[in-house]
């Protein structure tokens, strides 16, 4: 296994600065990693610094909270400018309150505005009972997506193994599943991945690859 080739080298800070920005793409560059996921104002410079690489340009819409209408015009939007992955955040609100066509309406929008293009489904696991982990999964699986993922990373909580083996469970091999949110290490990296994980999200990819050494 390609430990660098399953991580997404993430920068969401909101102090985030264009030179921060190309030093986090040489590094996926340098390091093979599968992708770099910024916010949307990075995506135009990222991928023209990326362009004819290996890495993907990642791009997180409806972050952090899910709670914008505009969710599938801003996926339309970095696609148009270059992203090759979308990272959403479903309505949480509405999942909480049990209005699963709603939610599973605003996954396919996304999904049909960005056609072609990988979408994965941040459910934000930590505010989430069980059986609305599970419905999450439902949905998204149902929508048309192509990943469920953990979190934001900006909320109360990040990736658990237990989530993570309880999405892998509800979508089976029909959807990758991206665990995002505290993954510091090489240890909870492989922990991730044996609990189900295909993608880990995070920050500290390099020294999780280094561990690996």
């Amino acid at each position: 296994m390609n430990l660098a080739s399953l991580i997404d080298h993430t920068l969401l800070k909101a102090d985030t600065t264009e030179k921060m920005v190309e030093k986090l793409c040489a590094e996926a560059v340098e390091y093979h990693f599968c992708s770099v996921c910024v916010n949307p104002i990075w995506v135009p410079f990222a991928s023209e610094l990326l362009e004819g690489e290996t890495p993907l340009v990642c791009s997180v819409v409806g972050f952090p909270l899910g709670s914008t209408p505009l969710v599938p015009k801003e996926a339309e939007w970095v696609v148009k400018h270059g992203a090759q992955e979308v990272d959403m955040v479903l309505p949480v609100g509405l999942l909480k309150q049990g209005s699963l066509a709603d939610v599973q309406s605003v996954i396919h929008e996304v999904v049909s505005a960005v056609a072609g293009i990988p979408v994965k489904v941040i459910l934000e696991t930590c505010l989430l009972t069980d059986e609305e982990k599970v419905n999450g999964c439902s949905v998204a699986l149902e929508a048309g997506a192509s990943f469920v993922k953990t979190s934001t990373g900006f909320s109360t909580g990040g990736a658990t193994m237990s989530d993570v083996k309880l999405m892998r469970q509800v979508v089976g091999s029909f959807m990758g599943v991206k665990a995002s949110g505290g993954i510091r290490n090489f240890e909870n990296a492989m922990a991730m991945i044996d609990a189900g994980a295909s993608r880990i999200g995070t920050s500290s990819g390099i020294a999780i690859v280094n561990a690996n050494k």
